[in-house]
């Protein structure tokens, strides 16, 4: 059980239950006019539910411009007081301390949310729109001072416990204290005291506003690029910063201004675990008051190393609770079911850019919290009819459903053609820097089979098989194959083969990759670590459209590094004498030494069963890319609600019971 991560604490009057601080990530879950809704009420206090110790919820704008996605939330007027008071008190119920976190986006504001406009310390353009930044003059700079103080005023009202200065990760305060951006030469630029004028002058005015009312300020240790502020100057704002009262530093990194520089705020699998530490560390040495890390903390383990190195005081999850919310309790013993990990695979933060709801992949009920709190932690409620089921395929889809079922007390059995379960997930985690996409697999595979599920593997399933097995339902989980590809003068090899058999094309050869999604590029990188020189074609206008931004610019970035060559809107025509010949938007163009080709064009569902299944007569549903080939979270998004209704009693049937 960890010791460190367990322990008690203060951060200034607020007593801290455990070292477990919950990060501020969005959700979109608020109204279209900024307002708190049972929804997001529902996920935070799932979250105070599973034993943190403090929730930081998410940025909220304090000002009428300047608001981030079309359902966040927002501050800048009393009438959001009453819906953050019912968000408090639903968190409050749980012994958690709740602090609201303030912010600006300035120059990250984007006209396409809202007609928000991008304004900063100088001119400027927003590199993720190319939207001019104007900057601000000194009236407006006091006057968005005195919104964080009013929008403070309203978190004390609404009953919070501390308020949060956003001023990390590319945000306003942080677009000041960067010369990169701050090109000012007055009162408000130049020296670091001059650039953290802004920040500084608005903690001074919340201290004299609101004396009593604990603040956190979060900032970025470090920029992650070559002009970016010293690690000297972020220790000697934290020591200004507690100099002028704050209780606590919410240390993170990065900066959102760009993909490129985003992928270090919300980091992809390739980065290291703790990845914060090493930048956190000056910071914590250089104050007295608690810090506290982010950074790719997955486990209980990675926080206890945080802690016990020294780098921090606090340890702050945002995407581990995502995944599991009950990740503090597991961590303390508290329940039998082991953590659902973290996998870095950024949809979450994906769906946000996208202006859409997050999500989450390995927790496909995130956001269902004030529809179905039952469903959120075993034991689940029993179903209102017993059955036996029948899954076909051990995938990570199929074992979903049967672990989900099994949990509402169904009798079930899987079986799978193939001679080890796991589909897929093979293919998943034998890319680069992919193996932490295992636990996907592994959490499934062992909770199913703790639930008392029975697996078997070899089997080809005919009617007579099934008949005696005598289901009341089977579901068919058979998965996908890889789509074919016909290519005058080549034979081409599927990525899913070479993936699995990297051998199969030797080192150095000539490749050319149909295909820019997520498994082409995959394949290409597997096959430019044999050293082979590659050329990817993909026919839509961009690369991997379907990947998570900041994993695809990471892998581009590798992929590019090692001479990979792209062509979008491209179609191959033919290979002939080792001259691969194709079209780019309507030009001709070639490529020479090409001696192997392969297709990555997608996949087809795997239907061989389901003429089995029909012949039985027997009632059946298709699940997952068996259904309709997708990604992850689509696959278990409808594998858990297959999971969930076997075995429900129709809504228009009327019992004995319901009668009466």
């Amino acid at each position: 059980m960890p010791s460190l991560l367990r322990r008690p604490g203060m951060i200034g009057p607020l007593r801290m239950k455990n070292r477990v601080v919950m990060a501020p990530m969005g959700t979109n879950f608020s109204t279209s006019d900024g307002l708190s809704t049972e929804r997001d009420r529902a996920y935070y206090e799932e979250r105070a539910k599973g034993g943190v110790a403090a929730i930081v919820t998410e940025a909220m704008a304090v000002s009428a411009g300047g608001r981030a996605h079309n359902n966040s939330l927002w501050i800048y007027h009393d009438r959001f007081i009453p819906g953050l008071a019912r968000l408090v008190e639903a968190i409050k119920l749980h012994d958690c301390v709740t602090i609201g976190q303030l912010n600006h986006r300035g120059a990250l504001l984007r006209r396409m949310v809202l007609n928000m406009e991008p304004v900063g310390p100088s001119p400027w353009h927003n590199p993720n729109t190319g939207d001019a930044v104007r900057p601000l003059d000194k009236a407006e700079i006091v006057e968005i001072q005195k919104d964080f103080v009013t929008a403070a005023r309203r978190l004390w009202q609404a009953g919070y416990d501390a308020v949060e200065l956003h001023a990390a990760n590319g945000y306003l305060f942080q677009q000041f204290l960067t010369s990169r951006i701050n090109k000012r030469a007055d009162a408000y630029g130049g020296s670091l005291q001059n650039r953290a004028r802004l920040l500084l002058e608005t903690v001074h005015r919340l201290r004299d506003a609101l004396p009593d009312f604990p603040l956190w300020v979060r900032i970025s240790c470090t920029e992650y690029c070559d002009d970016g502020y010293p690690i000297e100057e972020m220790a000697e704002l934290a020591r200004m910063l507690e100099a002028a009262g704050v209780s606590a530093l919410d240390l993170s990194g990065g900066t959102n201004e760009s993909p490129a520089l985003s992928r270090f705020c919300i980091q992809p699998p390739s980065m290291p675990r703790r990845t914060l530490e090493p930048h956190a560390k000056p910071i914590t040495d250089a104050v007295n008051i608690p810090t506290i890390i982010a950074g790719r903390i997955l486990t209980p383990e990675d926080a206890e190393a945080v802690l016990s190195g020294g780098a921090a005081d606090y340890v702050s999850l945002g995407r581990a609770l995502t995944a599991d919310a009950h990740w503090p309790r597991k961590a303390f013993g508290e329940s039998a079911v082991p953590i659902r990990l973290c996998i870095s695979c950024n949809v979450c933060f994906e769906r946000l850019t996208l202006e859409r709801d997050v999500a989450c992949v390995t927790n496909p009920m995130l956001g269902t919290e004030f529809e179905a709190p039952e469903f959120s932690e075993p034991p689940l409620p029993a179903a209102a009819q017993r059955q036996r089921i029948l899954v076909l395929g051990a995938g990570v889809g199929g074992m979903e459903v049967a672990r989900l079922a099994a949990l509402r007390g169904h009798e079930v059995e899987v079986w799978d053609k193939a001679a080890r379960p796991g589909g897929q997930i093979h293919l998943a985690v034998a890319a680069p820097d992919k193996e932490e996409v295992r636990p996907l697999w592994t959490w499934r595979w062992d909770q199913a089979i703790a639930a008392g599920v029975r697996v078997r593997c070899g089997v080809e399933a005919t009617a007579a098989m099934i008949r005696a097995f005598a289901p009341d339902h089977v579901v068919v989980a058979t998965g996908a194959r890889p789509r074919p590809l016909a290519l005058p003068g080549a034979a081409p090899l599927q990525a899913w083969d070479v993936i699995l058999d990297p051998s199969l094309v030797p080192e150095g050869a000539g490749v050319t990759v149909i295909g820019g999604g997520i498994v082409g590029l995959e394949v290409a990188e597997i096959l430019a670590l044999r050293g082979c020189r590659i050329v990817v074609l993909e026919a839509l206008s961009a690369i991997a459209p379907a990947m998570a931004r900041n994993n695809r610019t990471d892998i581009m970035i590798r992929l590019r590094a090692a001479g990979v060559a792209f062509h979008t809107n491209a179609r191959a025509d033919r290979l002939q004498n080792g001259v691969l010949h194709f079209n780019e938007a309507g030009t001709a163009h070639r490529h020479d030494g090409i001696t192997h080709v392969i297709a990555a064009i997608g996949a087809l569902p795997n239907r061989d069963a389901l003429a089995v299944v029909e012949a039985t007569g027997l009632p059946h549903t298709l699940v997952g890319d068996a259904n309709q080939p997708g990604d992850y979270l689509s696959v278990l998004r409808d594998a858990s609600m297959v999971g969930l209704a076997l075995g429900a009693r129709p809504a228009n049937v009327t019992t004995r019971e319901t009668a009466a």
